[in-house]
């Protein structure tokens, strides 16, 4: 851990904390090289090295580093103050993008452990890769009559990322019984949809969405590098959507940037909690990072559909800008 107010160099030049912070968790936690850093933070290579050999040194690194940096602290509290949010978590912007979903998917992970310490609920979950690195910090138990949903039906091929995966991750992390919307996405039509809705196991489990209490998600955009333009179903009606004015999808349901829905059958088609019993839970997360989805994370904050927010420091900033 981080614990030290700053470090001397042989030279007597002088790191703040702020600056000694930054380089450890870059390096420790997010996974960059010294290289990387050092042209992150526009100093020299051998500056950066001097700054890790002292942290080794003096023992301030445990594993991780714990210590919040004082950059993403001032965002996350802008965050809450612009978009009326319960919570927000701002970690540092990463050049891997891989990288940067595994570190906004561990913090909504440890977010997740405060909220579920000890009590019954319900715990509902989108789908993604960010979400699935969530798994990793899962350490809390919730009482043993606790549950986990998947809010959204899934696809038809494994991914590591599917709504089905992600949701018995979770639920075998923190020992509960999963229950799935044992479904597509997308349904071939509204009236397809209604009549999968008279099932009685299905519409049990939809029914458990809407009563969880804490609800975990992300958002995609648009390019065909996220899940949900993959599908057939969207890329057949992907120029429409866009003509419609959509930036990208929460929970398969797709935004213009102000939030709201595109009027689109698609829209009318999705197996998944709705937006609005989404908007009334006690806890809703959303953790989702990158610049390119800079769009739909505003769309969906715009909506008020969540009430907590993991998200990176680059995009953070484009969000307050």
């Amino acid at each position: 851990m981080l614990d030290r107010p700053g470090v001397a160099t042989e030279k007597g030049e002088f790191q703040s904390d702020r600056e000694i912070a930054r380089v450890a968790w870059l390096y420790f936690v997010g996974g960059m090289t010294q290289q990387e850093i050092a042209d992150e933070l526009g100093v020299t290579r051998l500056r950066v090295n001097k700054i890790i050999g002292q942290v080794r040194t003096a023992g301030l690194v445990n594993i991780e580093v714990r210590t919040p940096l004082a950059d993403c602290v001032e965002l996350e509290e802008r965050l809450k103050g612009r978009f009326h949010l319960k919570a927000a978590v701002v970690v540092p912007a990463l050049i891997d993008p891989i990288e940067q979903q595994r570190t906004i998917g561990e913090a909504a992970g440890e977010l997740l452990n405060a909220v579920i310490a000890e009590r019954d609920l319900g715990v509902g979950i989108g789908w993604g890769r960010t979400l699935s690195f969530a798994t990793r910090r899962l350490q809390t138990r919730p009482n043993p009559n606790s549950w986990v949903v998947g809010l959204m039906g899934g696809v038809t091929r494994a991914s590591l990322t599917n709504t089905f995966e992600v949701a018995m991750s979770v639920a075998k992390a923190l020992g509960l019984e999963c229950h799935y919307l044992t479904a597509p996405i997308y349904c071939s039509s509204p009236e397809s949809l209604e009549a999968l809705l008279h099932n009685d196991e299905i519409a049990d489990v939809l029914a458990r969405t809407e009563i969880a209490d804490v609800a975990l998600v992300a958002c995609g955009d648009l390019h065909e590098r996220s899940p949900i333009p993959s599908l057939r179903v969207v890329k057949d009606n992907l120029d429409e959507l866009q003509q419609l004015g959509a930036v990208g999808e929460t929970l398969g349901y797709f935004l213009k940037a102000d939030g709201s829905l595109v009027d689109h059958s698609l829209n009318r088609s999705v197996m998944a909690i709705s937006l609005e019993a989404l908007r009334q839970k006690p806890v809703s997360i959303l953790a989702s990072g990158g610049l390119y989805k800079a769009p739909v994370i505003r769309a969906t904050l715009a909506g008020g559909y969540v009430n907590h927010l993991v998200t990176d420091e680059a995009v953070a900033r484009v969000l307050l800008g």
